[in-house]
């Protein structure tokens, strides 16, 4: 039984119905370089060939800046299929991305305390 507006890729019961690894065509390496916290942006451009619905998925979420950590949560994909969707997405042009604003060690205090007041400003 397909979950309202899931479409036939969720299913109540058995959950995703196409295995992560199968919308990256198998592929586990990006051919972009990306940090959970890189940036990417839609740039506007019309992708040339197909592309998946999780392209189109990770593209519409793109309109903004958004960390790469973002769209894998919103997509509820592996990051490392993620990353390799958003790699494909930047190499035909349809994406831009940018590292971290930030050069801290990531296990920096000061650093782990924002990321923790943001996470509670979420909620």
């Amino acid at each position: 039984m397909t979950a309202a507006g899931d479409g036939p890729w969720l299913d109540d019961a058995a959950g995703r119905l196409v295995r992560p690894f199968t919308v990256s065509n198998g592929r586990t390496r990006p051919t972009v370089v990306f940090d959970l916290v890189s940036q990417v942006m839609a740039t506007g451009a019309t992708p040339l060939g197909y592309l998946g619905p999780e392209h189109a998925q990770a593209l519409e979420r793109c309109r903004v800046p958004v960390a790469v950590a973002e769209v894998a949560a919103h997509l509820t994909l592996p990051v490392a299929v993620t990353k390799v969707l958003l790699a494909d997405l930047v190499d035909c042009g349809a994406l831009t991305t940018k590292p971290p604003a930030f050069h801290h060690n990531p296990t920096d205090r000061a650093l782990l305390e924002a990321v923790l007041d943001g996470l509670r400003r979420q909620l």
